[in-house]
């Protein structure tokens, strides 16, 4: 039998990888949009931390360890979740291919920004939508699936 700690490497080393890129890929996106859309780079980072600070971290534009912190934080822990889905998504595969890790990634991303802008109350919504134009968002969500196809190239899944 396994032991937790086999249990925890193996889960991350499949699991982890693609949300944790997905994440860093999409906050890159964020940090550059904001930057070109706003010229504030942090402030699309610092609107997910609205659903602990409510509307103060929407207008947020500074970096802080209040807003951006718990931002980033919200942002990965999020992306880590939907690599976990991912995951399970490819472990259902016969045969692995980078073209159905991108059909796998796009149905993620997809399900992800339906989760975030319809199904989840707006006090739980990722808050960079209030920041970001419609094109800075198809950026976002563009990243966060480069982020889930490149972890999948890493682990081989």
């Amino acid at each position: 039998m396994p032991s937790l700690v086999h249990i925890a490497r193996r889960t991350w080393s499949y699991a982890g990888y693609p949300g944790l890129l997905s994440g860093l890929v999409s906050a890159a996106a964020l940090l550059w949009r904001g930057s070109s859309e706003l010229r504030r780079a942090v402030a699309p980072i610092n609107a997910p931390s609205h659903w602990v600070w409510g509307s103060r971290a929407l207008r947020a534009n500074q970096a802080s360890w209040r807003y951006t912190g718990l931002g980033t934080a919200t942002h990965l822990a999020s992306a880590m979740l939907w690599g976990a889905l991912f995951d399970a998504l490819r472990r259902r595969r016969k045969r692995l291919t980078t073209a159905n890790a991108m059909a796998d990634a796009a149905v993620v991303t997809a399900t992800a920004a339906c989760v975030d802008f319809v199904v989840v109350p707006k006090r739980l919504t990722p808050g960079f939508e209030h920041r970001l134009s419609k094109r800075g968002l198809i950026w976002v969500y563009a990243g966060f699936g480069v982020g889930l196809v490149m972890g999948a190239a890493i682990t081989k899944r």
